[in-house]
């Protein structure tokens, strides 16, 4: 009988590896509100079960975003008030107010407006590496999609994509030594980044254009203009968010449909189950590992009372393999409904701004690689992220049969 040692859920060095599932199916069945320690800090509550998950998701008032933010760390107040200018560290009811302001461009309506050029920019993705033979699958096509997007969605001229890829790798990667350079670098690329938005800023105040800048400019919050730090902080959401979770998602999906070949030959087969098989990929990868809440009084969950000021980090590559949410869920099934994943949070006011735009992005982008690209296998080791927060790719050396473009 093989014996297996929980692994650190605090620790990067463990999703380095791999996405610890044999520990989270352990938890899920005999400690599903699990205590973590932290090696510099008070310990949390690690949340593994679905229904776990959704209860807190759904309860801003208990589990607030805002009293110590969304990320693991106990953070000094200067640094608290600042992270407390991104959208996903404010409590409703200025949370509420704030998405109204980007909400609008981000509806499905809106976002399917966007799919004849979100279409173009895939094919041009494509085409730039499909006479090659090979390509590293992360940085050649799986991050040029939504940083394209959302860059011009922005109004980021398309010169300066690579100042917001390099920015979002040094804020979200601060615990791998590729992208983290020295203790002060995530600062320093937040500082850069404030500075190249408040420069955007006063650009679009003087000169309005259709871009999302121009929106938040104009933008009011009961009768008062968005201030520095505000927009500052949009920027950052729009900028980072919009763009490193997709990357990460079509990087483990491709990664997920060359181990599964029977599943890739059953979706060139039959296109009809892309948006089936959006949702697998989105379930079954979770590029994000969680999100923290902390308790605004002493509540109950899973059976374990917990207190006041407790933590508690939301597992969502757990919940997306709960055997009591999903039949089989450690099988990768394209074809999978109903499919009822928590990629996007686990519900309420904080369920991802960005869903739909998305799904668009890993649609198109699969359409095209199935069809041009059919045979991409890999052509050497997959480089994971070190970090405890963003289940990530970094290097994906692929081959495949050379396609016109």
């Amino acid at each position: 009988m093989t014996t297996i040692t929980l692994a650190d859920l605090y620790s990067a060095d463990t999703y380095a590896r791999a996405m610890p599932h044999d520990t989270f199916d352990l938890l899920r069945r005999d400690e599903p509100v699990h205590w973590q320690p932290e090696p510099q800090g008070p310990g949390y509550w690690a949340l593994t079960r679905y229904e776990d998950i959704v209860q807190v998701s759904s309860d801003n008032e208990l589990f607030s975003s805002a009293r110590g933010g969304t990320n693991l760390e106990d953070l000094g107040d200067d640094a608290l008030a600042m992270i407390r200018t991104l959208l996903i560290n404010m409590d409703p009811p200025k949370h509420t107010q704030y998405r109204k302001l980007v909400a609008t461009g981000f509806t499905p309506k809106m976002v399917r407006q966007l799919e004849p050029h979100v279409r173009q920019i895939t094919k041009q993705i494509v085409d730039s590496v499909a006479l090659k033979g090979s390509c590293d699958f992360v940085t050649d096509v799986a991050a040029q999609l939504p940083l394209a997007v959302i860059c011009e969605m922005i109004g980021v001229p398309k010169d300066d994509h690579h100042k917001i890829f390099d920015w979002s790798n040094r804020l979200i990667g601060f615990d791998d030594p590729e992208y983290h350079t020295s203790p002060e670098d995530g600062r320093i690329a937040a500082t850069e980044m404030f500075m190249y938005a408040n420069a955007m800023a006063q650009d679009r105040k003087a000169s309005p254009r259709g871009d999302l800048v121009s929106v938040l400019m104009q933008a009011e919050v009961d009768g008062d203009r968005l201030s520095e730090a505000d927009f500052d902080g949009f920027f950052i959401v729009l900028a980072v968010a919009g763009n490193e979770t997709t990357r990460n998602l079509i990087s483990g999906a491709m990664l997920a449909l060359i181990e599964n070949p029977e599943q890739r030959q059953r979706l060139i087969a039959d296109p009809k189950l892309m948006p089936t098989a959006v949702e697998e990929f989105l379930r079954y990868v979770s590029p994000l590992i969680y999100f923290r809440r902390t308790l605004q009084r002493d509540v109950t969950v899973g059976g374990r009372l917990l207190h006041e000021g407790d933590k508690v980090a939301m597992y969502y590559p757990s919940g997306n393999r709960d055997e009591a949410a999903f039949e089989q869920p450690h099988a990768f099934d394209v074809g999978r409904s109903p499919n009822a994943h928590m990629a996007f949070g686990g519900g309420g006011p904080h369920f991802c701004l960005g869903a739909s735009l998305a799904r668009l992005e890993i649609q198109c982008m699969f359409e095209e690689l199935l069809t041009r690209l059919p045979d991409i296998e890999l052509a050497g080791p997959v480089d994971r992220l070190r970090s405890n927060f963003i289940n990530g790719i970094k290097h994906m050396p692929v081959k495949f049969t050379p396609a016109r473009a």
